[in-house]
């Protein structure tokens, strides 16, 4: 069975780069402390990467 990640939005993309803005409208992440489930994988990893310093994964 695959991993899921929870995806929480806790820093605002006010001031954020136009391809960080994109990433987190990409995952689903429209407004503060709005989580949500994605299945694990290269192609999420790499865009939590893009934006880690503004959301926080847990591992489920």
């Amino acid at each position: 069975m695959a991993k899921e990640l929870h995806i929480t939005l806790v820093k605002s993309l006010i001031a954020g780069k136009q391809n960080q803005v994109k990433t987190a409208k990409a995952l689903g992440l429209t407004r503060l402390h709005k989580t949500v489930v994605k299945t694990d994988s290269a192609t999420i990893r790499g865009m939590i990467n893009v934006i880690s310093h503004l959301v926080t994964v847990t591992e489920k």
